[in-house]
C-alpha cells in the first residue's frame, strides 16, 4: 500500500533539499497509492467481464440447441404433413441455407461502405505538409 505522507519538520532551518525531497516522497506514495487502487479496480473489473463473458457463452450455446432442436421439430412436423422424412430435413436446411445467403450479402453490403479512420489520415497528411512546409523554410 502507499506511503504515509511525512510530516514537515518542527524546525525552520530545513534545507530546500530536504524540502524537496519530502514532496518528492509525498508525490511518490500518492502515485503508488493510485495505482494500486486502480489495478484493484481493474481486477474487480475483469473478473465481472470474464463472470459475464462465461453467461453469454453458455446462453449462446443454450440458443444453439434450441435451434438445433427446434430444427429437427419443424422437420418432423413436415414429415406430419406427409413428406418424406429427406425432403423434409432438406427444406429445413435449405431454409437455413437461404438464411445465411441473405446475411452474407447484408454483411458483404456493409463491408463495402466502409472507408476507414478517414478524419485520421486526413489530419496526418495535414500534419506531414505543414512538417514538410517547416522543413523547407
Amino acid at each position: 500500500m502507499a506511503t504515509m505522507p511525512t510530516a514537515p519538520r518542527a524546525d525552520a532551518d530545513a534545507s530546500i533539499g530536504e524540502l524537496v525531497a519530502g514532496i518528492q516522497q509525498d508525490l511518490t506514495g500518492l502515485v503508488r497509492g493510485e495505482l494500486e487502487l486502480a489495478k484493484a479496480e481493474l481486477r474487480e473489473s475483469a473478473a465481472r467481464a470474464g463472470t459475464g463473458a462465461g453467461m453469454i457463452g453458455a446462453a449462446a450455446f443454450l440458443v444453439l440447441l434450441a435451434v438445433v432442436l427446434a430444427s429437427i421439430a419443424l422437420a418432423y412436423g413436415l414429415v406430419a404433413l406427409g413428406l418424406h422424412p429427406g425432403w423434409a430435413f432438406l427444406i429445413v436446411a435449405g431454409f437455413y441455407l437461404l438464411v445465411a445467403a441473405v446475411l452474407g450479402l447484408l454483411a458483404r453490403g456493409r463491408f463495402a461502405g466502409m472507408q476507414g479512420p478517414v478524419r485520421a489520415r486526413r489530419a496526418a497528411a495535414r500534419a506531414g505538409q505543414a512538417l514538410r512546409r517547416s522543413s523547407d523554410a
